[in-house]
């Protein structure tokens, strides 16, 4: 079996931005302070809800390097270093490696795409140009590509390649998965309605969103399951879903920078394309943390 990354909740961190849209370090040193504090396993930084795809090559990884001297091993560091190109995600997943990163976050290459056989190429010439934990983050809806079972059980085979960001949203799929690859990859819930589900089937932990909101609750949610108390567990997940569906009712992370801006945590704009959430949903967003105690 090879080493877990981690277990428990990691959060997929927003990179917050001034009102001239650069990177507010500040502040995301403050959040990163705030997660750990509230329990947090994990910090991915650089991902989508990052929005590392706005991202200078030089912000790419300064923001890795920041996250990396701010955590000061307190808990692992996960750089978003996936692309469609694979010789430049091999450049970023050197350059992180040398920075410090505890581990790897790739995605599968979107708008080219890849057949299966592309896929396998593709994630194993990066785990053989590095030396760090790699875990491929599957997510069809965001790149127009679905990984199949078969392929992910070809690349477990590989010594980096640890973990599975499962996002789907296909319990189906996530079964087949678990029960095909077995020891030989861990498995994270990329959806935080469906972390329940999917550590009942053997997941361990998730990659979350609504961490940023209730980084406790999810962190207890997960170690419940962990601890196999899955009554408490579905607790936690049924008293929270509203939270974990509205913060996706525009795409993300348009909502949850909304949400930790009325938190009065200074998580900035998000750069264009994205922008500010329509009046009506921004009102949703606000009666839904009102309800949790999150704001006033």
């Amino acid at each position: 079996m090879k080493n877990t990354i981690f277990k428990g909740s990691a959060v997929a961190i927003v990179t917050p931005m001034n009102d001239d849209f650069s990177i507010n370090y500040d502040s995301l040193g403050e959040l990163i302070d705030f997660q750990i504090e509230n329990h947090t396993d994990a910090i991915v930084i650089c991902g989508t809800t990052g929005e590392s795809s706005t991202m200078t090559d030089e912000e790419h990884l300064e923001c890795i390097k920041f996250a990396v001297k701010k955590t000061a091993g307190r808990v692992p560091v996960i750089a978003g270093t996936g692309s469609n190109d694979t010789r430049y995600a091999i450049k970023l997943s050197k350059e992180a490696q040398e920075v410090g990163a505890d581990g790897l976050l790739l995605v599968t290459p979107y708008y080219n795409k890849a057949t299966q056989k592309g896929l396998v190429m593709h994630f194993t010439a990066i785990a053989d140009a590095v030396d760090i934990p790699i875990i491929l983050y599957n997510i069809p809806g965001r790149t127009g590509v679905n990984m199949d079972v078969a392929t992910i059980k070809e690349l477990s085979e590989h010594k980096n390649i640890c973990a599975v960001k499962e996002a789907s949203g296909n319990i189906s799929y996530a079964a087949k998965l678990i029960a095909q690859c077995g020891d030989n990859i861990d498995v994270y819930s990329g959806n935080d309605d469906m972390i329940v589900p999917l550590m009942s089937l053997g997941g361990k932990g998730v990659i979350s969103v609504a961490s940023h909101v209730i980084p406790k609750q999810v962190h207890d949610m997960v170690q419940y399951c962990l601890d196999n108390n899955f009554a408490q567990a579905t607790k936690l997940q049924l008293e929270y879903l509203d939270i974990c569906t509205n913060l996706f009712l525009e795409v993300n992370p348009i909502p949850v920078k909304e949400a930790l801006n009325m938190m009065g945590i200074k998580a900035g704009p998000c750069r264009m394309p994205l922008c500010s959430m329509t009046d009506e949903h921004r009102e949703i967003l606000r009666k839904t943390l009102e309800k949790h105690g999150l704001i006033k």
